[in-house]
């Protein structure tokens, strides 16, 4: 129940959200899929969440990593961080906390300190979703929203069709097959033709100044 209810949570928020319930399974998803962040169960059946943990550090994997757990006793928060965890929220907790504290992680990994993102006239706020151009407000669909904020978190670095598919789609939805260009001429007649780039054999991206 709290994983469905974590998983439906964080869609709503925009975020594309795979779920796994062993160790196994956890350890063969890091392996074959590129995650922005982890939320790991320190009591997962077969390996479990502080063996995932230091596996993971071991093989200089650098996704940020949020335990939830049930354990509360301050060794166990102490081991979860000491192992390499990123951040710790015991259970039971409030959704909205976990969202803040994800947007955090993603704000460290990013080199960012503000919560905002701003590039040029665009600003985009990934707590309430607001973006505005020039300071004018402009409505965007979850996917839309997810793909430039997926674009805007690394200016002039280019992402494939593959890795945006990835951002926007979790294994049990269906992707079509010019989605990811559909969500682009979408977006690019909200918020213009110049910002988003298309570089042929190579991908998407925006340029560092607008």
């Amino acid at each position: 129940m709290i994983g469905a209810g974590i998983r439906t949570g964080l869609r709503q928020e925009g975020y594309t959200v795979d779920w796994v319930r062993d160790g196994d399974a956890a350890d063969l998803a890091t392996t074959t899929n590129e995650y922005e962040a982890i939320l790991l169960d320190l009591g997962l059946p077969g390996k479990t969440g502080l063996e995932l943990l230091a596996q993971w550090r071991r093989k200089q994997n650098t996704v940020p990593i949020l335990i939830i757990t049930a354990r509360d006793s301050v060794d166990d928060r102490i081991a979860g961080l000491d192992t390499g965890a990123d951040d710790y929220l015991v259970k039971p907790f409030d959704l909205n906390e976990l969202a803040a504290r994800l947007r955090a992680l993603l704000r460290r990994r990013a080199g960012r300190a503000s919560p905002l993102i701003e590039l040029g006239p665009l600003t985009l706020d990934p707590a309430t979703h607001d973006v505005r151009l020039n300071d004018e407000a402009i409505t965007l669909s979850n996917r839309e929203f997810a793909l430039l904020h997926a674009l805007l978190q690394q200016p002039g670095v280019p992402l494939s069709r593959s890795q945006l598919e990835d951002r926007l789609y979790g294994w049990d939805e269906e992707i079509g097959s010019n989605a990811v260009e559909v969500h682009i001429h979408a977006l690019r007649r909200k918020i213009g033709n110049d910002l988003i780039r298309n570089l042929r054999g190579v991908g998407y991206m925006v340029p560092r100044q607008a």
